[in-house]
């Protein structure tokens, strides 16, 4: 499928489409701008959703299908999103992958006009399999834009597990059967480094206790149970993620935090199974210390809203604590005894 570029109205810092550890925009709620075509017609037709993303409606006779996509798309099933920028050398084996390890999903890319021809290639790879479908933006709009384009897409299509996956072999996709597993107890499921049995693999120390620590900040800023709460391996069930889209606030380094925060917040139930991060082989990371800096002082901006409206509920109920809610209660970590993938190894 192959969507013709269009012009973002985000403004978008240097990284934008790769693990929440890698990559950041700064907080916007606009999205870029996404034309969906079919591949028989370069005019673009459109529906505007709410940020600002312009595709066409899967279930509008008048309008083609995005470009790439088979006309008989089934409604239901998994759609796994894989955001793109300068991903040449990795969206080939990425989506081989996928493919090889779930054969019943459906991918979509989304590339943020790669200037290395990425959205490109995966035009030929879904040129190629009717299971894979491109949509093309016109710039880099984020990290978040782009997953909350590809999240309505899938919505509007009417899929009922929506993934986000990484481009760059970060994400194992031999691991994603544990997370669909997963799903039949909980609404969204977290792929977690760092609960028993997950790892990373040829991080820099320095890097990983960046994340490690941006994670503990943020689980006691907001009192989340969770272990791993800026990873970008998340799976959910499409009820779920719709019923918190409108809610989100965030498009940058904040986005996993936001849609998981979002949810705990609405009484979904959220947890994580271990999964193995691995450093990517090809392309550089779009990580910086001033996005990692922003995101701090979003999370803490929060976490303070969040201790005050404590403060004032506790003082409301005469000192007494008001009940837990149904996040608070529910353990979210979940591990499984799943062998490890061949040729992925262990590391704390």
């Amino acid at each position: 499928m192959t969507i013709p570029p269009t012009d973002p109205t985000a403004t978008a810092p240097d990284d934008s489409t790769a693990e929440a550890d890698n990559t950041a925009a700064p907080d916007d709620t606009t999205a870029g701008a996404d034309t969906t075509t079919s591949p028989d017609d370069s005019t673009a037709e459109a529906d505007t959703t709410a940020e600002a993303d312009t595709t066409t409606a899967p279930n509008d006779t008048t309008a083609p299908p995005p470009a790439g996509a088979s006309p008989t798309a089934p409604a239901g099933g998994v759609l796994v999103i894989i955001p793109t920028y300068d991903e040449a050398d990795n969206i080939g084996p990425i989506t081989a992958r996928l493919r090889s390890a779930v054969p019943e999903a459906h991918l979509l890319v989304v590339d943020d006009n790669s200037p290395d021809g990425t959205g490109q290639l995966a035009d030929r790879l879904a040129d190629a399999d009717h299971h894979i479908h491109v949509m093309h933006r016109r710039g880099k709009g984020g990290l978040g834009a782009a997953y909350l384009a590809g999240f309505r897409w899938g919505l509007d299509q009417g899929y009922d597990i929506l993934v986000e996956h990484d481009a760059d072999g970060s994400h194992q996709p031999e691991q994603l059967p544990r997370l669909l597993a997963a799903l039949d107890t909980a609404d969204m499921v977290k792929g977690s480094r760092y609960v028993a049995g997950g790892s990373v693999v040829n991080w820099p120390k320095r890097r990983e206790w960046l994340s490690r620590g941006g994670s503990l900040w943020t689980r006691w800023m907001l009192g989340l149970p969770l272990r791993d709460i800026t990873g970008g391996f998340n799976a959910f069930r499409a009820d779920a993620l719709r019923a918190i889209l409108d809610r989100l606030t965030s498009t940058g380094y904040n986005f996993q935090v936001d849609l998981t925060w979002q949810a705990v917040q609405r009484g979904f139930t959220v947890v994580e199974v271990p999964i193995d991060f691995i450093e990517r082989q090809y392309g550089q990371s779009k990580m910086s210390g001033r996005i990692v800096v922003e995101a701090m002082v979003k999370t803490t901006l929060w976490g303070l809203r969040h201790r005050l409206g404590q403060a004032q509920r506790l003082l409301s109920h005469g000192r007494t604590p008001p009940e837990p809610t149904r996040a608070e209660t529910t353990e979210p970590t979940r591990t499984e005894t799943t062998e490890p993938v061949p040729g992925v190894t262990d590391e704390a």
